[in-house]
């Protein structure tokens, strides 16, 4: 899932920031804080784009997968298999230490946990309504329009005015081909993906590994909770849904979200960011291989629209940050 927003461009090594922060060093290749990070996928620079591109594969499938589940445990009952799931695998695969950790780290852990259920609820209320990569694609603005507020770049307003032209043409002139209330979840969706994307990164400089997803998932899960049983009950025990649940929980939560918070580490940012802005494709393929929703042109050039000014708005703050460290070089 996800468009990084980002001030400017950094070295290998500097983590997304949101719009309020500058970018700040965290650990390096293969290393997480404290030198516990995972050394086994770092040492060659393609690396983080391979993490990056699996968790996009992953997850757009994962959401696939978890449509069809959706007549069993309804919308709300398939977020919380998948947050309940996700959260019970990294809790015992991380093992999160507890203690140590301020006020300020815990808010952040709270923060992602709320972002992720609210991301995750809100995408797959669109999901039941519209088709995957019409969802999102439109939940796909949220970070590309915080991408492009926090550059405060004049050149980027062109972006994004392609990004908007795209989303109209795939609403036909109007949302009326599509569910408007699917449309509008998709939309509130983006919003909480971009929350996601601020908070992963500064949980990933605060906690070593993937501990801090860890219990951000498992604060997620218990927020998800009460919504899933009381849609879905006794269905969400039934062992067929769980052993479906887990399979979404894998595909959609633990392998994407660990890779996502791995390569934040590792990955520039606007690369990072040229990355995601894919997820409207695969999730437009995964969505014909395995849901049978076939794209009509117009809904294939609006998609291709999106990409195109994701990734317009990312190549120009790179640009701009290469200008300005060119500069600095010659001031020093």
């Amino acid at each position: 899932m996800d468009i990084s927003p980002v001030k400017e461009a950094g070295p290998v090594g500097t983590a997304v920031v949101g719009p309020e922060s500058p970018a700040a060093p965290v650990a390096p290749v293969g290393g997480a804080p404290g030198g516990r990070g995972p050394k086994g996928l770092a040492g060659h620079r393609f690396g983080p784009v391979a993490l990056v591109v699996t968790g996009g594969l992953s997850v757009q499938f994962g959401s696939a997968l978890a449509v069809l589940l959706m007549p069993r445990a309804g919308a709300l009952g398939v977020v919380t298999l998948r947050l309940v799931l996700a959260a019970a695998v990294l809790l015992i695969v991380c093992r999160p230490k507890v203690r140590g950790y301020g006020r300020a780290d815990w808010g952040t852990i709270v923060a992602f946990g709320a972002a992720m259920a609210g991301m995750n609820i809100l995408f797959y209320q669109a999901a039941d309504r519209i088709p995957l990569g019409a969802a999102v694609t439109l939940e796909v603005l949220g970070p590309l329009i915080l991408s492009v507020v926090a550059s405060r770049r004049l050149m980027n307003l062109l972006w994004a005015g392609l990004a908007l032209g795209g989303v109209v043409l795939l609403s036909g002139g109007g949302f009326d081909r599509l569910d408007p209330l699917g449309a509008a979840f998709a939309l509130a969706a983006g919003a909480m993906w971009a929350t996601y994307i601020v908070f992963s990164a500064r949980t990933g400089r605060r906690f070593p590994q993937a501990d801090g997803l860890a219990l951000a998932m498992a604060f997620g899960a218990v927020l998800s909770l009460p919504l899933g049983i009381a849609e879905a009950g006794g269905k969400l025990l039934v062992p067929s849904t769980i052993g479906l649940g887990l399979a979404v929980a894998l595909m959609s939560s633990v392998l994407p979200y660990t890779l996502e918070l791995l390569a934040l580490r590792r990955l520039p940012a606007p690369t990072f960011a040229i990355l995601m802005s894919l997820e409207p494709a695969i999730a437009a393929t995964a969505g014909f291989l395995i849901l049978s929703q076939a794209l009509s042109l117009t809904d294939a050039l609006a998609i291709a629209l999106v990409i195109a000014a994701s990734m317009g708005a990312v190549r120009t703050q790179v640009r701009a940050a290469a200008r300005e460290r060119d500069r600095a070089g010659v001031a020093g």
